[in-house]
């Protein structure tokens, strides 16, 4: 799964008939700091998002079957919504994993 902002709306007057009644956003791809990913796309909504929310999707096959029930022709998905995010700077991590590393190497010598 991949982070996403929701940007804007897509209004289609025809689409394919598996399609009726699914929302289509634009999705701005986002990293965990919410730092633009590339461009944007288009996503079918399975939750019920709305514009401006931070979002979970997903692409390629898994897309196709994100809404129960249906089978449809889509390249992503917005599976979830976020509603809180917690990331850690890389030197803590990095430190958490030295102690664990000594740790279990300590711990497999005994």
């Amino acid at each position: 799964m991949k982070l996403g902002i929701i940007v804007g709306k897509v209004w289609a007057t025809q689409k394919d008939s598996q399609l009726t009644g699914v929302k289509l956003y634009v999705l701005q791809p986002v990293n965990e700091k919410r730092e633009n990913m590339g461009k944007p796309i288009i996503a079918a909504d399975a939750v019920g998002a709305g514009q401006g929310d931070l979002v979970y999707w997903v692409g390629s096959r898994e897309a196709t079957y994100a809404i129960p029930g249906k089978k449809i022709p889509c390249d992503a998905s917005i599976v979830g919504i976020v509603d809180n995010t917690f990331a850690e700077n890389q030197t803590t991590l990095e430190n958490r994993l030295q102690d664990w590393r000594a740790k279990n190497i300590h711990e497999s010598r005994e």
